[in-house]
């Protein structure tokens, strides 16, 4: 069975971008543009990973990790233009890791 990947970037470019490769090799993909619409998806814990936008148009990223993180284990990277040193360890931080 192939595994199951979460996408979530309000650039659709982007997000079409990824579908497209990750399909490509086999992976089922749910995209959404927008956390309020992807929260189903989230909440059926069917998923083997994320990959999130941090500037999303009706949440923050890296409170969508954190509230992923609350009931989730799933690998969650972090897709973002950002480049300040701290919201790499904002990520890493609301990710879990240590």
């Amino acid at each position: 069975m192939s595994e199951k990947i979460l996408i979530i970037d309000d650039e659709q470019d982007i997000a079409d971008l990824l579908e497209v490769y990750l399909k490509n090799e086999n992976y089922v993909v749910y995209k959404f543009y927008c956390a309020t619409d992807a929260m189903s998806c989230i909440e059926s814990g069917d998923i083997d990973l994320a990959i999130l936008d941090i500037m999303l148009p009706d949440m923050n990223g890296f409170s969508l990790c954190q509230l992923i993180r609350k009931k989730y284990t799933y690998p969650i990277i972090m897709l973002t233009a950002k480049i300040e040193e701290t919201d790499k360890i904002t990520g890493l931080t609301f990710a879990g890791v240590r």
